[in-house]
């Protein structure tokens, strides 16, 4: 902060970010379910809070788009006094997690699972705000959304006031997608800020009356968990709840701390004290009520690109977000729904990797693969399922293509058959090594040598043993298992413990004159 210069870096950057986050913050509250000012509580709990604790200097924190349907499908089921009680456990649960050095664990998650996770949370961001944008009811799941397209869009045209809701929505999504190819002079503004005021100036010149954002008032909104919301915390389905928010919140933050590290050459992330930040910002977030917090990539990135050098940035937004929640909440009151829909259709689409996912099907089907299931499943079930199905699969995927295992057949001289098994035998590949081994004659000699196999599971070690007891002919000499040898005991131990047998000598193996087909 004594270099020139940096104190006037780090105010302009604190603007700029406010500016981006103003309208994120109520869309995205409006679009959980939650009053608008809550979205702004978070934001300034973000900025102030998680802005002074060490961790990312230069990642701004707040209410995300990622965790917009878990929020809404949280309060639909359990209440919105039920919302402060998950989210302060939830911080609690960080805090602990980073206080156990868990946080670079969190980096250890597939990344086709985080892509699909944000896949999955777009395509329901998306279809949900479809109906916000007319102001129709969402239904409740994800497939019931897609399938009420057509239902929607008939509904719509035969509406004046639903087509002009959709009019100023699709007219919010032209503007952010646009204004980044407008003159540098323009987007000194930042685009979600002028999409927004364009659509509220809109809904103020026609005669159509929108549907506005509805002010409670910044006190009035912020309502503490009950003692009763905190004892409800056992129930399996709140805790459910609560390990989704822990682990989405926790991977979205981290991940992008590693991809604001990236942008800058200040210091770099850590991952430890950087989850804790988030805990104690979650914990306060939960205190008031308010909506959970990330750290998010597109505040964050604003926040580099301004050309912020320290904390005080993001403190000073959330700063500036209290002034603006204290002094004009009635702002909020013209903003049009269908604006703030559009905003997060926006937002939505930027979640789906479709520039990644075909590079990534012909680089890594298996990759693309998981992306693609864990979207799909989070569409047709839940948040919480989507993401456990699409870790599952990632640890299937791993542990298919960690277990490679050759199979290969020689014959010597004297007509004996030696089969060597090279690389890691485990259940997933006995097919392909049974079918093989089924295959060879009953009739002749054999050895099977598994001295070269990186690792032998138990499963795989008794079905070969079987396999080498039963195959041979009974009048063809019994099937010789060649395995590594142990490791040899310690002086101490062999002084201690009486001599092992010594085993017979193997026998001098033939030359080779040539192996079988296959």
């Amino acid at each position: 902060m004594r270099e020139p210069g940096v104190l006037r870096a780090d105010l302009l950057a604190s603007l700029v970010v406010f500016l981006v986050a103003l309208p994120l913050c109520v869309g995205v509250a409006v679009a959980s379910g939650v009053p608008a000012e809550l979205g702004l509580v978070t934001g300034i709990v973000g900025g102030i809070v998680v802005g002074l604790l060490p961790g990312s200097a230069l990642q701004v924190s707040g209410p995300a788009a990622g965790l917009t349907v878990l929020v809404f499908e949280a309060v639909r089921e359990f209440g919105l006094g039920m919302l402060g009680a998950i989210v302060l456990l939830t911080g609690v649960l960080q805090i602990g997690l980073g206080l156990l050095k868990c946080g670079r664990w969190f980096r250890a998650i597939s990344v086709s699972v985080v892509q699909g996770m944000l896949a999955g949370i777009g395509l329901v961001l998306i279809l949900g705000q479809l109906y916000s944008m007319t102001g129709a009811d969402q239904p409740r799941s994800g497939v019931e959304k897609f399938t009420g397209l057509p239902g929607l869009v008939a509904d719509t045209l035969s509406s004046p006031v639903a087509l002009t809701a959709a009019a100023v929505g699709l007219g919010t999504i032209a503007v952010l997608v646009v204004w980044p190819k407008l003159p540098a002079a323009a987007r000194l503004v930042p685009a979600p800020l002028a999409a927004v005021a364009l659509a509220t100036a809109a809904g103020l010149a026609i005669p159509v009356q929108l549907e506005n954002v509805t002010v409670q008032g910044l006190f009035h909104a912020v309502q503490p968990p009950g003692a009763s919301d905190l004892a409800n915390l056992g129930g399996i389905a709140v805790l459910g709840t609560v390990l989704a928010f822990t682990l989405i919140a926790s991977a979205e933050s981290l991940f992008s701390a590693a991809a604001v590290d990236r942008m800058h050459d200040g210091p770099r992330t850590h991952y430890d004290k950087e989850l804790v930040a988030q805990g104690v910002g979650n914990t306060v977030c939960g205190v008031l009520g308010a909506l959970p917090m990330t750290a998010v990539i597109v505040r964050s990135s604003a926040n580099v690109r301004a050309g912020a050098r320290t904390r005080l940035s993001r403190v000073a937004h959330g700063g500036w977000l209290l002034l603006f929640a204290v002094l004009f909440p009635a702002a909020l009151g013209v903003i049009p729904l269908a604006a703030l829909a559009g905003v997060l259709i926006h937002a939505g689409c930027k979640l789906l990797p479709a520039k990644d996912l075909v590079p990534l099907a012909r680089a890594h089907r298996g990759e693309a693969l998981v992306l693609v299931t864990t979207a799909i499943a989070i569409v047709v079930t839940n948040m919480f399922e989507g993401v456990l199905i699409g870790l599952a699969l990632a640890i299937v995927k791993v542990a298919w293509e960690t277990s490679q295992v050759h199979v290969h057949v020689r014959e010597l001289t004297g007509g004996r058959l030696v089969v060597t098994l090279t690389g890691n035998a485990t259940f997933l590949r006995l097919p392909r090594i049974l079918e093989t081994l089924e295959a060879l004659p009953q009739d002749r000699p054999m050895e099977l040598d598994l001295t070269t196999v990186h690792h032998l599971d138990h499963a795989c070690r008794t079905t070969l043993e079987n396999w080498a007891t039963r195959h041979n002919d009974a009048d063809t000499e019994a099937v010789r298992m060649r395995t590594r040898p142990h490791r040899a005991p310690s002086a101490s131990a062999s002084a201690s413990a009486p001599p092992a047998p010594v085993p017979a000598p193997s026998p001098v193996p033939e030359p080779e004159v040539g192996a079988p087909p296959g």
